[in-house]
C-alpha cells in the first residue's frame, strides 16, 4: 500500500467544521429570503428554491460516486500491499513496512480518505452557496 497522507483525518475534520458553519448560514439566508418573498415569490426566488432541491440531488450522487471510487482505490492498494507483504514474509525478506499487520494499521487513514471524498461535493456546494448568498445579501 502506498504511503497514506498523514493529514487525512485533519482534512476530514476541517471539511466537517467548515460545513457545520456554512450549512446553517445557507439555511438562514434561504429561509429569510423565503419569508420575505411570502406567498408570491419572484422568479429569482423561485429559481433559488428550485436550485435548493436539484443541487442536493447532484451533491448526493457525486458524494456516493466519490466514496465508491476512493473505496475501490483503497481496497486495491490494500490488496496489493497485503500480497506484497505476504510474499515478502514468506520469503523471509519482509521489512517493517511490508508486514501485513503494519499494512492493516493504515485502514483508518483509508477510511478517512473515503469519508473525505464523500463529504467533498457537499462541502464544496455549501461553501459556494454561502459565498454566493452572502454576496447577494450584502
Amino acid at each position: 500500500m502506498r504511503r497514506t497522507r498523514p493529514d487525512a483525518h485533519q482534512h476530514l475534520t476541517t471539511q466537517a467544521i467548515e460545513l457545520s458553519m456554512a450549512a446553517p448560514q445557507v439555511v438562514a439566508q434561504r429561509l429569510t429570503r423565503m419569508a420575505f418573498a411570502g406567498v408570491n415569490p419572484s422568479q429569482k426566488d423561485h429559481d433559488e428554491l428550485m436550485l435548493m432541491g436539484s443541487e442536493k440531488l447532484l451533491a448526493f450522487q457525486q458524494s456516493w460516486m466519490a466514496m465508491w471510487t476512493q473505496a475501490w482505490h483503497s481496497q486495491m492498494e490494500l490488496a496489493e500491499s497485503l500480497t506484497r507483504g505476504s510474499l515478502a514474509l514468506a520469503s523471509g525478506s519482509a521489512a517493517n513496512d511490508d508486514h501485513p499487520a503494519q499494512v492493516l494499521m493504515q485502514v483508518p487513514e483509508a477510511a478517512a480518505r473515503v469519508l473525505s471524498a464523500g463529504l467533498a461535493p457537499v462541502h464544496d456546494q455549501a461553501m459556494s452557496n454561502a459565498r454566493r448568498l452572502s454576496a447577494l445579501a450584502g
